[in-house]
């Protein structure tokens, strides 16, 4: 049996200490909208639920300029704005608000760095926080080697006492090449085991529920595979537009923004075999098998297997938008895709043959994310006199959001004489059979990194397999002329073209 350390804290699956250790989270990029709308009501959750240590402290670090009780007060309206639990407790929060602190300095200076570790160094022994420090890069993606560096000639990455752990944003690059530099980068700084690659979609709770609902129950774990399942579609579908993205988004596009980071993890999920235990290392590697299994798309397949859309005008909630051409800060002739559906296959014993249709786009008529397992048909219809568009498929539908839940579609005889077939479902939802709403993904995500687990956070190998399946689609679209945008309406579920991907007859599911 492994030692329990400090960056193991799981022994043969099971958490053993639920409190981290008192600690420090240094956050760059602590004005930003991150921070104000996810990470600060997030800890203030933790915090309120008494999940965090005694001690616990936040250090913010950045550009704008600010005292400790400006940023306090920040913080509170921000908690206030954004949290979701209802109003600030005044008690709650003054405790947690001790434990603020800010520094206004600049991510490319030296002096700032040093200026941090002085603040560290007092934090611990106000706080006794012990040197134990997580880094938290709000800020984009071009700043991350070099606040890694800086941390690194500052003498804050490694440290003879306490441990130290780093935290980065997606996108973790922006194709293979990229995403391989940038964690040959990161790593010439932290150890593997100190990196922690976030991706918010793995904090849900349905995503983590996926697991259990796989492989504790018997009932389905036997139909997991190809005999039993005709197809997998795993859906992100956004009413909004690029809202206040727009520079970001037409760097991304939507197969690197939503695709080699959240579907292709929920794909891993969905796909994997049984862990040989519930431990961080063995589901990360059955997660990486199924990557590993999916065979890159490469000529005639890209464009055979991958459909691209862009939205025009349209409606949406009733209410008349403006196409993405048109978005405030969007190139009027821009080719940025704002919808992609794939085909992808995972090539091993227990997927063979089975397809697992991918899409996710802006502006389509509702929100939500979810997972559909349809199931074969019956080998034999023995119900000829019934019209055979009535025998409708058994479909189990996982919602990751917004309503999180678990439902199964069957057939059943409607009442009366004659045999008349309906599909009926069964169907649950988290909040009213736990009477308790969900920690929000961040929430559950900050306590991991804490704790030491990286079960949900993506492994540098699983990054660059993703980014090796989609990295050949992206050289594929350079090389070919201009597609024909916009070719979907907003308010509408995407291209046309996206229905002839699925075989057999076989549609997308609408909600």
């Amino acid at each position: 049996m492994a030692a329990l350390t400090m960056e193991n804290p799981l022994r043969e699956g099971i958490r053993l200490e639920r409190t981290p250790d008192p600690c420090v989270m240094v956050i760059f990029g602590a004005s930003g909208d991150l921070t104000r709308r996810k990470l600060m009501p997030a800890l203030y959750n933790l915090s309120r639920e008494r999940l965090l240590p005694a001690g616990f402290s936040v250090v913010g670090f950045s550009r704008t300029e600010m005292n400790d009780e400006q940023f306090r007060a920040a913080m509170k309206e921000a908690v206030e704005q954004f949290g979701e639990q209802g109003p600030v407790d005044r008690e709650a929060w003054e405790s947690f608000a001790e434990g603020l602190f800010y520094l206004s300095a600049h991510p490319g200076h030296p002096e700032d760095y040093a200026s941090l570790s002085s603040l560290l160094e007092e934090v611990d022994r106000q706080r006794g926080t012990n040197g134990n420090r997580v880094y938290y890069l709000a800020v984009p993606p071009s700043s991350f080697a070099g606040i890694v560096q800086q941390l690194d000639a500052a003498g804050l990455a490694q440290g003879e006492k306490g441990w130290r752990r780093l935290i980065i944003e997606k996108p973790f690059g922006h194709d293979l090449q990229s995403a391989r530099e940038l964690n040959q980068a990161i790593s010439k700084v932290f150890h593997e085991e100190q990196i922690y690659r976030i991706d918010h979609y793995l904090g849900k709770e349905t995503v983590q529920n996926l697991l259990v609902f796989r492989f504790a129950n018997g009932i389905f774990e036997p139909i997991w595979n190809r005999r039993y399942v005709n197809h997998v579609q795993i859906t992100a579908a956004e009413t909004v537009g690029v809202e206040n993205r727009a520079s970001y988004y037409e760097e991304s596009g939507a197969l690197r923004d939503m695709v080699q980071n959240h579907l292709s993890q929920v794909l891993a999920l969905t796909a994997m075999e049984p862990p040989a235990s519930m431990g961080a290392d063995e589901v990360r590697a059955e997660k990486l098998k199924v990557l590993r299994a999916i065979p890159p798309l490469v000529g005639d397949r890209v464009n055979s297997c991958v459909v691209r859309g862009q939205y025009g005008p349209g409606w949406v909630d009733g209410k008349q938008v403006a196409g993405y051409r048109s978005e405030p800060g969007i190139n009027p002739n821009s080719t940025t895709e704002t919808f992609v559906a794939l085909k992808l296959f995972v090539e091993n014993w227990r997927w063979a043959g089975v397809p697992f249709y991918l899409r996710t786009g802006k502006r389509l008529p509702k929100h939500l994310t979810e997972i559909v397992i349809q199931f074969r048909q019956a080998p034999l219809l023995l119900f000829n006199h019934t019209p055979t568009d009535q025998v409708s498929p058994n479909l189990l539908v996982i919602r990751i959001q917004p309503d999180e839940g678990i439902s199964l579609k069957f057939n059943a005889k409607q009442p009366g004489p004659a045999v008349h077939v309906r599909p009926v479902t069964m169907d649950f939802r988290y909040s009213t059979s736990f009477g308790m709403a969900s920690a929000s993904a961040y929430e559950r995500l900050l306590l991991d990194c804490m704790l030491g687990d990286p079960s949900l956070f993506a492994h540098r190998d699983a990054v660059e397999t993703a980014w090796s399946i989609l990295t050949p689609i992206l050289e594929a679209w350079a090389s070919q002329p201009a597609p024909s945008f916009p070719n979907y309406a907003a308010g509408s579920w995407g291209p046309a073209e996206a229905d002839s991907l699925l075989q057999g007859g076989c549609c997308w599911r609408q909600p």
